[in-house]
This record gives C-alpha cells, sequence and structure tokens, in this order.
C-alpha cells in the first residue's frame, strides 16, 4: 500500500460504510466520520424515532425552523432541498412523500408485510398524502435570518429520503476529508460510492456493478468500472423484495401508481459529480424504466447510467448512456 493509505470502516443508515484515503500525516479520521454519520442520521433517519425528520412525519401541526446560513437541521434542509429538484426533473417520479406508501407495502420503519392488497387503501393513501407540492413553505423575515414555515397539507403526509441519503452520507464524508487536504480517495455507503484522485496503486478506483441476480454473490460482478472525481450509485429490486402467494412485491414504489414498480429494468447504475445525485437519479430510473430512464439520463449534463434489464428471451441485456464507455474497465 502506497505511503499514507488508510482504510476504515463501520456501520450506518442499516449498512456498511467503507473509507479510504490517503493522509501524509497519517490522521485517523473514523471517530470524526462516526460523529459526522450520526448527525446526519439524527435529522433524516425515519429508523430513529428522535431524528428531526421523523418529528416531521409524527407531527400535526406547522413546523418552524431556520434555514439561514447555519441552518438549524442543515442535513434535512439539503435533503430537502434537493429532493425538490430532482422531484421537478423527473417530473414527479422521484418523490420523497412517497413513505406513507412505502410503510403499507412493508419497505418502511413499520414491519410489515402485505397479504392482501386494498386498492381502496393505496388510492386513498395515493390521493391524500402523496405529492411534493402538498408540502407549503412560507418564508419570512430579512436574508441572513430567514425562518421558513413547514406546512403539510394532510398531518399524515410523511418524509422519505433513503432513496438519497446514504448518497448524501457519502458526499459529506467527501468534503470532510477534501477540506482537510485529502486528495485521493474512495467513500462508500451501502454500495454508492464517490472517488477522488487514484488509490493505493496510483491507478483510477476499480468498482464493480453487481449482477442484478437474487443468489449473486456480492462480488459477482456484471461490469468493472474506473473512476477518479466521479460518483457512483446503483438502484434495483433484485435483493430487497417479498413473495406472497406468488406474487412478487419489490421495494420501488411507483409514487403515481402507489404500487410497487414491475418494468423490466432490473438495475439502473448512475455516474455523476456527486454521489446524492447519482443515487437519486437511480432510483427514479428504476421507477420509470426503460428507454425513458437512458432518455433522462442522456439528457442531464456530466451524468451517464449503465442499465442492465431482462429482454424478451428471459436474458439480460445492458443499454447505455453515450459517455459511458470511458468508464468501463472490462465487463463478464
Amino acid at each position: 500500500m502506497e505511503a499514507g493509505f488508510q482504510r476504515i470502516s463501520g456501520e450506518t443508515m442499516g449498512t456498511t460504510y467503507n473509507v479510504s484515503y490517503q493522509d501524509m500525516e497519517d490522521r485517523n479520521f473514523k471517530g470524526a466520520i462516526d460523529s459526522l454519520l450520526i448527525a446526519i442520521n439524527d435529522e433524516v433517519s425515519t429508523y430513529i424515532p428522535s431524528s428531526f425528520i421523523s418529528k416531521f412525519n409524527q407531527t400535526k401541526e406547522e413546523i418552524r425552523f431556520s434555514i439561514n446560513k447555519i441552518s438549524e437541521y442543515p442535513h434535512f434542509t439539503k435533503n430537502y432541498f434537493r429532493a425538490e429538484e430532482i422531484y421537478n426533473l423527473t417530473n414527479g417520479n422521484f418523490d420523497p412523500t412517497v413513505m406513507p406508501l412505502v410503510n403499507y407495502w412493508g419497505f418502511g420503519y413499520q414491519d410489515k408485510t402485505i397479504t392482501k392488497v386494498d386498492s381502496a387503501v393505496v388510492d386513498s393513501i395515493l390521493n391524500n398524502f402523496i405529492g411534493f407540492s402538498k408540502i407549503k413553505i412560507k418564508n419570512t423575515g430579512e436574508a441572513d435570518k430567514m425562518v421558513a414555515y413547514f406546512t403539510k397539507q394532510h398531518p399524515n403526509l410523511e418524509l422519505d429520503f433513503s432513496a438519497l441519503a446514504k448518497g448524501y452520507g457519502v458526499d459529506q464524508i467527501f468534503e470532510y476529508l477534501e477540506a482537510r487536504g485529502v486528495k485521493n480517495s474512495m467513500i462508500e455507503i451501502g454500495g454508492e460510492v464517490r472517488t477522488s484522485g487514484k488509490n493505493d496503486k496510483g491507478k483510477n478506483w476499480s468498482i464493480g456493478i453487481n449482477t442484478p441476480k437474487r443468489d449473486a454473490q456480492v462480488t459477482d460482478f456484471q461490469a468493472i468500472v474506473e473512476l477518479n472525481n466521479k460518483a457512483l450509485a446503483t438502484s434495483g429490486n433484485y435483493r430487497n423484495y417479498y413473495v406472497v402467494d406468488s406474487i412478487k412485491y419489490s421495494h420501488t414504489i411507483n409514487p403515481s401508481t402507489g404500487f410497487p414498480e414491475k418494468n423490466t429494468l432490473l438495475s439502473a447504475s448512475i455516474f455523476a459529480n456527486d454521489c446524492m445525485t447519482a443515487d437519486a437519479l437511480a432510483t427514479a430510473c428504476m421507477v420509470i424504466g426503460l428507454p425513458a430512464a437512458a432518455e433522462l439520463i442522456e439528457n442531464q449534463e456530466g451524468v451517464e447510467g449503465y442499465f442492465i434489464h431482462g429482454n424478451e428471451k428471459g436474458k439480460m441485456d445492458v443499454i447505455v448512456t453515450s459517455g459511458t464507455a470511458k468508464f468501463l474497465r472490462s465487463e463478464n
């Protein structure tokens, strides 16, 4: 290993994190990174009852907090406004107000499994609770002392940032290391990755895109890509699902229909300059499927996509956007 490289790891956001970085001062940043991740979770984790997002979800009243330059809740604020941007960019196919549906289908903080689908209940949730437009923000005060009042159109409306929070966590660690002079690093949380510079062998960072099969090993890769100052996030339905009465229910919920999405797209891997964007767009792609997903990513500057889908013969095929080839090292 080249001088100054360290590797640290731990648990966060219901998964694990791994960080490799080069620091010629040989500083160990694990304690600081753990503290940073705890602070993020304390604002955006729906699995922590005392987190700010949980309070937002549970409250039946107006929520008031500062959004000045040093926000009282910076992690929630950044996730909220970036989620809103991706919501608008994807015409609502990425919608963090999908939380009540995520809970209904058994993929949220409420532990349950669907045994019988009630379409009337799904429609009711969809019509009453889903849609970013159902949250209103009223700003008051001067620019440097701005106060935002969040108002939920329905008291049972809830937010879920799980589709971009891991990417956000990666970006926050990246920025923490960068601010301390680290130029070569790889940060990964639950498979979402961002890199800078080179690895300990002086080469671009090699990252695997998993084969989208439930029984595939974590080392079973459809492709190997090389990253330098780029982020990569992958979303898929091949691991997080359950089957009841021969019906498969996946964790990707379509905010337009209220049901788990069913299309031929098995996984979407998105390359972007930051991991939060890659994470959110990967989820949106799984919702809209092909060819719309490829068209969406093709039209985004600095963003590329690698899509694995099932063809009419029941085999796996790959579709990539025009700038993806520069990342591909090899394919199995």
